[in-house]
């Protein structure tokens, strides 16, 4: 089987490194909220990686609707609404919508990030071989934890200047 004239295996390679782009590239523009500091470069990239990643998880074969295409439909929304955002402002209201939408968007990569290192290492199916039992649910609820840390620490610490200041 093919995707895009590429062998499944190579489409899924794509998908993966394309996901672990928008990690760590969300992980960057996270850090830079955090440090009050716009970082436009990473950012495009976080959000067309991450977006290419959804966008690429429903081009797998599959025969009825999944978990994983429920998330990537509420990412691709999320992202939507950080897209669009960023794009036209980031100062007063619509500030905190778009440093929620960044870290939710990052989130739901790293959620899915975590549910594919327990599918695809052994070490951690051998833990929670159901993704039902404690060591996946400690796993998924510590994610979510930092993850909302992250957005009140984002929330209370980037305030850009106004468009035209001087940063």
């Amino acid at each position: 089987m093919q995707v895009f004239g590429l062998s499944l295996s190579a489409f899924t390679t794509l998908h993966v490194i394309l996901s672990l782009i928008g990690i760590v590239a969300g992980i960057i523009v996270v850090l830079g909220l955090l440090a009050n500091k716009r970082l436009p470069g990473w950012t495009a990239l976080f959000l067309a990686s991450t977006i290419l990643t959804s966008v690429t998880g429903f081009l797998f074969p599959f025969s009825q609707l999944l978990p994983s295409h429920v998330v990537g439909l509420i990412s691709l929304l999320v992202l939507l609404i950080a897209v669009a955002l960023y794009a036209f402002r980031l100062d007063g209201p619509w500030r905190p919508v778009n440093i929620i939408a960044a870290v939710v968007a990052l989130y739901f990569n790293v959620f899915v990030g975590v549910v594919q290192a327990f599918q695809k290492l052994g070490f951690l199916q051998g833990l929670a071989p159901t993704q039902s039992e404690p060591p996946f649910l400690v796993a998924q609820l510590a994610v979510l934890v930092i993850f909302v840390v992250l957005a009140v620490l984002a929330l209370r610490s980037f305030r850009p200047a106004a468009r035209g200041a001087n940063p």
